[in-house]
């Protein structure tokens, strides 16, 4: 097998696990957080903050591996980061 092969084989293998991912993230119920939830979150996949009009608070959802390796989902509210705040 030559080194061009080995890339495209490499290549073809990465982008399956990276639809994978892209798949178990849309599968997983998002949990509403709520004031005092124990979070357990080792490592941030994904923000996605809805659209808002003007400054305000915005739905937004969380996506995260916990201390075991399993897939998360978190929905919030935050404050619309996009403001046109002039001074």
């Amino acid at each position: 097998m030559n080194v061009k092969n080995l890339s495209i084989a490499s290549l073809f293998a990465v982008l399956s696990l990276g639809a994978l991912a892209a798949n178990a993230q849309d599968a997983v119920k998002p949990h509403t957080y709520m004031y005092g939830d124990n979070l357990d979150i080792a490592k941030v996949l994904s923000v996605k903050q809805g659209m808002g009009s003007g400054c305000g608070v915005v739905e937004s959802r969380m996506t995260y591996l916990d201390s075991t390796g399993a897939i998360q989902a978190l929905d919030y509210s935050a404050i619309e980061q996009d403001c046109g705040q002039g001074n």
